[in-house]
C-alpha cells in the first residue's frame, strides 16, 4: 500500500473555492498596498477609497457569509483611505498603519489559502 493511497482526495468544488479565495485575498492585499501608498495623494486617493467603499459595501450586502469578511475589510479600508486623504490630524498616521497591516494580513491569508489549494490539487494526482 502506497502513502498516496491513504490521503483523501479533495473534491473539485472545494478546490475551486480555495483557488478563488486565494486569488481574491491576494488581489485585495495588493489593492490595499496600492491604496496605502496612494491614499494621501490627490484624486487617486479619493478614487481608490471610493472603489474600496463600493466593493466593500457590495460584499457586505451579499447573502454569502464568506464574502462578508473581505467586504468588512474593504469597507474599513475605504474609510481609512478617506481619513488619510482628508488629513485628519490624529487619525492619519493610525489609518496608514492599519492599512499597511491590513494589506499584509490579506497577503498572508492569500498565500496560506494558495498553499492549501496547491496541497489539495496535489492530492488529486
Amino acid at each position: 500500500m502506497d502513502e498516496n493511497d491513504l490521503q483523501p482526495i479533495v473534491p473539485r468544488d472545494v478546490l475551486v473555492k480555495q483557488g478563488i479565495s486565494a486569488i481574491a485575498y491576494l488581489s485585495g492585499g495588493v489593492f490595499l498596498l496600492i491604496m496605502a501608498v496612494g491614499a494621501g495623494r490627490g484624486f487617486l486617493g479619493i478614487l481608490l477609497s471610493v472603489i474600496a467603499l463600493v466593493i466593500g459595501i457590495g460584499a457586505l450586502l451579499s447573502k454569502d457569509q464568506v464574502d462578508k469578511k473581505p467586504g468588512l475589510v474593504l469597507t474599513v479600508a475605504g474609510v481609512l483611505g478617506m481619513m488619510m486623504r482628508f488629513r485628519i490630524p490624529f487619525l492619519q498616521p493610525v489609518a496608514g498603519t492599519v492599512l499597511g497591516l491590513g494589506a499584509m494580513g490579506l497577503l498572508a491569508a492569500g498565500i496560506w489559502k494558495g498553499i492549501k489549494f496547491l496541497l489539495g490539487l496535489k492530492s488529486r494526482r
